[in-house]
């Protein structure tokens, strides 16, 4: 669609109607009235500019934070590893804590494949078949329980 057919289209249909409209608004912006509808529409699409540029850096700025908040989890998560593999007895309430991490985590990495993820894979089945184990043998550690191994 030309511009000629879009602006007819917008004067009602008319042929060569739009030349007439641009003719018009012409006079009106150098008509000594403070109507300016070509500074008016210049604005309108530099705002529209803007609004898509600040809802790039807006986007930007949410994968940056996403990325940032994976990245706690899986600290948290090879943490807590580390943990068990020194030997150092957790309560059940801090398994449910760590699994909740682990489950943001493998959601984040689901939804981004992209993001390197195997620093945390052999972490996770650890933690998971510790858990698993303790879950068997009941033998978490209890609140307020010091074990010396």
């Amino acid at each position: 669609m030309t511009l000629n057919e879009i602006l007819a289209h917008l004067w009602g249909g008319l042929p060569y109607a739009g030349g007439g409209l641009f003719v018009l608004l012409t006079l009106v912006q150098l008509a000594p009235i403070k109507v300016t509808p070509w500074s008016w529409l210049a604005k309108t699409i530099g705002k529209a500019m803007g609004i898509a540029a600040i809802e790039k850096k807006l986007d930007e700025h949410i994968a940056t934070d996403d990325k940032r908040d994976a990245d706690s989890h899986r600290v948290k998560i090879l943490q807590f590893n580390n943990e068990l593999l020194r030997s150092i007895d957790h309560t059940k309430e801090e398994f449910i804590e760590v699994l909740a991490e682990i489950d943001a985590y493998e959601r984040f990495c689901e939804g981004h494949p992209d993001y390197p993820n195997n620093r945390a894979v052999l972490a996770i089945e650890n933690i998971q078949e510790n858990y698993k184990e303790r879950l068997k043998k009941h033998d978490f550690l209890q609140e307020g329980e010091v074990r010396h191994e």
